[in-house]
């Protein structure tokens, strides 16, 4: 089941405080960046956020899940979407823990 629209602008609504925000659809459901750098996944209506040991450290009693069959598991986050705040904060510290984005190599046109 692909995510709704709706439910992606209230994820970005609550985590605008942790930087520049911005989603992208991919197969029907979005990867969420922050400060382009990929720290989420939205899938089913789900919110799913890299894990790293910050984030592990944050949140505690972590729950995690695959956001989708087959994908290594993310930090589950069900309880605390409501909570700007805290919510803001995960993505802080994922977005300041992972490295940055790979700059992608342009092709040559042949000739």
């Amino acid at each position: 089941m692909a995510s709704d629209k709706n439910f992606v602008q209230f994820v970005s609504e609550q985590i605008a405080a942790a930087g520049n925000i911005r989603t992208r659809k991919m197969f029907g459901e979005y990867a969420v960046y922050c400060n382009e750098k990929v720290v989420a996944l939205i899938c089913d209506n789900q919110l799913f956020v890299k894990p790293t040991s910050a984030g592990r450290a944050f949140i505690d009693d972590v729950v995690e899940a695959p956001a989708y069959e087959g994908a290594k598991p993310s930090f589950l986050i069900e309880d605390r979407l409501e909570d700007k705040d805290w919510l803001s904060e995960l993505v802080r510290l994922t977005e300041q823990e992972l490295p940055p984005p790979k700059i992608k190599k342009t092709k040559k046109a042949s000739k």
